[in-house]
C-alpha cells in the first residue's frame, strides 16, 4: 500500500492515510475548524485517504470572510491536489451545504455524500429565518466582547464532550470563529439545496443527531430528493453529532463508504 501523505496547518488542510486508498474529504461546520474531524480522521485513516480543509473565515483562512464561491474553490483545490480526482464528501452544518453545492457543480467528482445537520432547506420561509440568524450572528459578534463570550462557550462545550485529551486540546487550540456564522447566513438563504441534491447521482446518507430538532428538519424529504438517499439518526446526539458520538459517527461513515460507494465501483 502506498505511503501516507500528511499536511499540516501551514496549508490549511490535514491529509492522512494511504494515498492509493479511497478518498474522503471532510467539511467542517461554522465556527469550528478542520480539527473538529480529528476523531474521524484518526478512526478512518488506516483504511482511507482522509483530507480535511479549513473553510474561508476559519482556522488558517480566518483572514478571509466566508463566501460560498471561495469555499467551493477550497474543495476543488483539495480534490485536485490530494485525491485522484474524486472523493466521498462528508459535511456537517455549513459544511454540509458547501459539500452539496460542490456536488451540484461537480457531480462527477463526488463518489458519495454524507450530510449532517443541514436538512433544513433555506427556502420558502426558512430563507428569511436564515438571513435573520445571520444578521443576529453578525450583530452579536461584531464587538470583540461578543466574540470572546461565544468562544468561551464553545471551549466549554468541547471540554464537556467525551473526547481524547489530545483531540480536545487540538480543537480548542485551533480556535473558534463565531463571526463566520454571521457571514454564512446570506450565502445560504434562498438557495434550494434540496433541488441541487436531486441532481447529484452519487449515493447520499443523511446522518443527523436525534436532538438536532432545528437542522434535521425535513430530513426525510432531503433523503428522498437524492437519487439514492437514506436517513440515519444517532441517538442522544445533537447538532454536532460527529463530536457528541464520535466513534458511532465514524462507524456510520465507514459503513456507508463500504456498502454504498465501494460496491458501486
Amino acid at each position: 500500500m502506498a505511503h501516507s501523505d500528511e499536511r499540516g496547518s501551514e496549508q490549511g488542510i490535514d491529509v492522512v492515510g494511504p494515498s492509493d486508498a479511497r478518498s474522503i474529504v471532510f467539511v467542517h461546520g461554522a465556527m469550528f475548524t478542520r480539527t473538529m474531524w480529528l476523531p474521524q480522521r484518526r478512526g478512518l485513516s488506516d483504511q482511507f485517504h482522509v483530507a480535511a480543509p479549513d473553510l474561508p473565515g476559519h482556522g488558517a483562512r480566518a483572514d478571509e470572510p466566508f463566501r460560498m464561491a471561495p469555499a467551493i474553490d477550497v474543495l476543488e483545490e483539495a480534490l485536485e491536489t490530494h485525491t485522484d480526482g474524486s472523493a466521498v464528501l462528508v459535511g456537517l452544518s455549513l459544511g454540509g451545504y458547501v459539500a452539496t453545492e460542490y456536488a451540484y457543480r461537480n457531480p462527477d467528482a463526488v463518489d458519495g455524500l454524507v450530510l449532517s445537520g443541514c436538512s433544513a432547506n433555506p427556502v420558502r420561509g426558512l430563507d428569511q429565518g436564515t438571513r435573520l440568524l445571520g444578521g443576529l450572528g453578525r450583530l452579536l459578534t461584531k464587538p470583540d466582547l461578543g466574540s470572546r463570550v461565544v468562544e468561551k462557550l464553545a471551549t466549554r462545550w468541547v471540554r464537556n464532550r467525551d473526547l481524547a485529551p489530545d483531540i480536545e486540546r487540538e480543537i480548542v487550540e485551533a480556535g473558534f470563529y463565531p463571526r463566520a456564522f454571521g457571514d454564512a447566513g446570506p450565502e445560504l438563504a434562498g438557495e434550494d439545496f434540496r433541488a441541487k441534491l436531486s441532481t447529484v447521482p452519487a449515493a447520499t446518507l443523511v446522518l443527523n443527531g436525534e436532538n438536532d430538532k432545528l437542522m434535521r428538519r425535513g430530513e426525510q424529504a432531503h433523503a428522498a430528493a437524492a437519487r439514492d438517499g437514506r436517513v440515519e439518526v444517532l441517538a442522544d446526539a445533537g447538532h454536532i453529532c460527529s463530536l457528541h458520538r464520535p466513534a458511532t459517527y465514524t462507524d456510520r461513515v465507514r459503513r456507508f463508504v463500504r456498502r454504498s460507494v465501494q460496491t458501486e465501483q
